[in-house]
């Protein structure tokens, strides 16, 4: 599992450590990854457009192709969904 985020390598590091997190942290502070992935896109928040990360997972085989999208992720009950996704119980 990879996370791929716009911040830097440093606030990354500080976010995996605050969060106790168990897997690699990628920053693209250039978003060419991101953009590469479509999750770099134009946000409407209260009004005021920005460019930011829209989350998304993706499920790679072992081919590295793409089997599974869940774009626009809320938190709530995300794993679950993951890991059916991946065909766990």
């Amino acid at each position: 599992m990879v996370g791929i985020s716009g911040d830097t390598v440093e606030q990354l590091a500080k976010f995996r450590d605050k969060y106790k997190l168990n897997f690699m942290l990628l920053g693209d502070t250039g978003h060419k990854t991101l953009e590469a992935y479509g999750v770099w896109q134009e946000k409407n928040m209260y009004g005021r457009k920005a460019k930011g990360i829209v989350r998304t997972t993706y499920i790679l085989g072992a081919d590295g192709r793409v089997r599974t999208v869940f774009p626009r992720v809320k938190v709530e009950g995300h794993a679950k969904e993951v890991l059916a996704g991946l065909g766990s119980k």
